[in-house]
């Protein structure tokens, strides 16, 4: 659940947009809210704006004071380095680093060129983290077989595998 409170205002207004405009499911505000919302946690505790000393602890740093001119002092670096703190602390997997790198992306995207509230974006050349790639799963021989029998013969009794 989003408590609007908690956020400064300019991420309330870009989670708004993102509802309203690009018309993005619940779940994706959500997930946009949780991302962003950490990362300026992350920013906060670099930028030493918070009596919070240990990285442990970032996530109860509150944002809701969050200004646009520290926004503004953002660079790809602090953007790295914050997917470098998830992959050490959290362990988190390509995939989630995907994830939160296309929330930045977005939000960053929204707030330079939408709002024009920040005058460049720091998050225009970010890539994409490289994902693992999944080989398929396949049936046995004798699973492809039982599978056309099957089809096939539709009175058969449909097994599981």
């Amino acid at each position: 659940m989003i408590n609007p409170e908690e956020n400064p205002e300019f991420l309330n207004d870009f989670l708004a947009y993102s509802s309203t405009i690009l018309n993005k499911s619940e779940n994706t505000i959500k997930e946009y809210n949780y991302d962003i919302a950490h990362f300026l946690k992350y920013i906060k505790f670099k930028f030493k704006q918070t009596d919070v000393s240990d990285e442990e602890f970032i996530k109860t740093i509150k944002i809701n004071d969050f200004d646009l001119e520290t926004l503004k002092k953002i660079t790809l670096q602090d953007i790295h380095s914050f997917l470098a703190y998830l992959k050490s602390c959290y362990s988190s997997k390509p995939a989630t680093l995907a994830r939160k790198t296309a929330s930045i992306r977005v939000f960053f995207k929204y707030m330079c060129n939408k709002t024009k509230k920040i005058p460049s974006n720091p998050a225009q050349d970010l890539e994409t983290p490289k994902l693992e790639k999944r080989l398929p799963k396949y049936l046995t021989l004798e699973q492809s077989k039982e599978l056309l029998e099957t089809v096939s013969n539709p009175a058969n009794n449909v097994r599981t595998w």
